[in-house]
């Protein structure tokens, strides 16, 4: 079983965007038997909230329903249990690395790492913006969860 963490601030827009693109690119492939995929944020403000409403219904206009996840804050025991931690931003990728324990800091990158045919290395935040920053955002994790996939593909010889 492959373990995959998407990390934001908040875990109501990004993360679970990112979550749900992978599971569907996962779904795709026919490997969802192989994988344990969540979501967290770095912090707990919206802790056991559903995803923003507009990140909701950007994934739902792409064929992809979020509706079922639940914000939560990351804890201790997600750097022992998760093989691969992708951090939305360096701002969140920074918090990470500042409570993970050095033999797990390995495993944490960005998630737009996986995708270096964008111009960004960083996943904009779009909660104070427009509808257009969550379908930017959107792509983006499509892109990039195609990209994280394939390299966990091969590490995984799947």
């Amino acid at each position: 079983m492959v373990a995959v963490l998407f990390v934001c601030m908040g875990n109501i827009c990004r993360s679970p965007m990112a979550e749900g693109t992978f599971r569907d690119a996962v779904k795709s492939n026919g490997l969802e038997a192989q994988f344990m995929i969540d979501s967290a944020g770095t912090t707990g403000y919206h802790a056991g909230e559903a995803p923003d409403p507009r990140a909701r219904e950007t994934s739902k206009k792409n064929g992809i329903d979020i509706g079922g996840q639940r914000s939560r804050k990351v804890t201790q025991s997600d750097f022992e249990e998760f093989d691969y931690i992708l951090a939305m931003d360096e701002d969140n990728m920074s918090d990470l690395f500042s409570h993970c324990p050095q033999e797990h800091q390995h495993k944490i990158t960005l998630f737009l790492s996986h995708a270096p045919h964008l111009p960004i290395n960083e996943m904009p935040d779009p909660y104070y913006g427009h509808d257009r920053g969550f379908d930017m955002c959107f792509n983006a994790a499509v892109d990039a969860s195609d990209g994280l996939l394939n390299l966990i593909k091969k590490e995984q010889s799947l």
